[in-house]
């Protein structure tokens, strides 16, 4: 799949994307939106943990987990978190935004396998080059898992680059 600009008030990104491109603050408008989608795997659940230190084992335990309130393990929520992170740096307003602030309110576990999908909604352009961004964030069944809003500084120069090539990490046992 490619990423398709029809609109500016409409994006769509997938992890396919070879070039980053910034939308600018005076490019952005109230209401403009833009999506970002990723599938949580074993790998990444494992090196969020490894990274971030968060070694509870309601994520990484399937025996302690089973006997947890989801029965299974579930994802940390900062991953989905970072989900938002993610969506506000690489597609709207995309590379040089600088985060601020960020509510964020967890309404579902995200489980193995599970497919988030972000949705940002520019909510206010405030002075400075601030804009209040609207965060949902939904899995595959269309529930929402996450809710919040973001406050960033959007780039005020336009920029399109290569996507950097990430190393490739693999886990240990």
């Amino acid at each position: 799949m490619s990423d398709t600009l029809d609109t500016l008030d409409t994006l769509d990104t997938l992890d396919t994307l070879d070039t980053l491109e910034n939308i600018t603050y005076d490019e952005l408008n109230e209401g403009d939106t833009a999506t970002f989608i990723r599938t949580l795997s074993e790998d990444e659940l494992v090196l969020f943990a490894a990274v971030s230190g968060d070694v509870n084992p309601v994520h990484l335990d399937s025996d302690f987990a089973a006997c947890s309130r989801f029965k299974e393990r579930i994802a940390h929520g900062m991953w989905s978190g970072s989900l938002i992170s993610a969506a506000l740096a690489t597609v709207m307003p995309g590379p040089g935004t600088i985060y601020l602030e960020q509510s964020l309110s967890f309404r579902r576990p995200v489980k193995l396998d599970d497919t988030l999908t972000v949705n940002l909604k520019v909510l206010r352009k405030d002075p400075r080059n601030r804009i209040v961004v609207g965060c949902d964030v939904r899995n595959q069944n269309g529930q929402q898992v996450v809710s919040g809003q973001a406050r960033v500084i959007a780039p005020t120069e336009k920029v399109s680059l290569h996507k950097p090539r990430l190393p490739r990490i693999t886990i240990e046992s």
